[in-house]
């Protein structure tokens, strides 16, 4: 008589599947199933299932999100989110950025309501597969974000996307500088970078 042997799907993350019209309700009943993951789930329906990163990622990412805050802080413009804020866009799609800048929340009593931030950060982290980050990016412009940025610290570049216009790359360089939503905000890259 076989046995059947139990398969624990956090031995495999990250890991993807799909779901297509999965409601609020199952999406939240999902994320409790992996409360130390981080769940996004695409226009098409699928569901990407991420381990937590590892600490200098981490490091990274909270010192990207100091940053912004700070710059929020002297500025009283908007508000700044970190990657464990989840947001559900005009496209479907649920993302947590690693970084969020957003002005005027939308006013209603639903959990996540429908809107883009007005800018979002993402940092690689090793596991990051980069053209995954470049797709992901691209499709942040489409739901209607007006800024976003991806660090990549093992490649020390920084490329800017922003609606009907190709991605920007800027190589090596020590801080950049933000425009439209976010004009006058500078990102100071030291310790960000590997």
């Amino acid at each position: 008589m076989a046995t059947q042997a139990a398969i624990n799907l956090e031995d495999f993350l990250p890991a993807t599947f799909t779901a297509p019209e999965l409601t609020d309700e199952q999406f939240l009943a999902l994320c409790e199933l992996f409360p130390d993951a981080t769940l996004e789930y695409t226009e098409e329906g699928q569901i990407l299932i991420m381990p937590p990163t590892d600490p200098v990622s981490g490091a990274r990412v909270a010192l990207v999100v100091h940053r912004l805050l700070n710059w929020v802080d002297k500025t009283g413009r908007g508000m700044v989110c970190g990657p464990d804020s989840g947001f559900r866009f005009p496209t479907r799609a649920r993302r947590a950025p690693d970084a969020s800048w957003f002005e005027g929340y939308p006013e209603t009593k639903e959990r996540f309501p429908v809107f883009a931030p007005q800018f979002v950060i993402e940092v690689r982290s090793p596991d990051d597969r980069i053209a995954r980050l470049r797709d992901k990016m691209q499709r942040y412009i489409a739901a209607g974000v007006l800024l976003a940025w991806l660090i990549d610290p093992f490649e020390r570049t920084v490329t800017i996307y922003r609606p009907n216009r190709e991605p920007e790359i800027l190589a090596n360089p020590a801080s950049v500088a933000g425009d439209g939503p976010v004009e006058g905000f500078v990102l100071d890259l030291s310790g960000i970078f590997a």
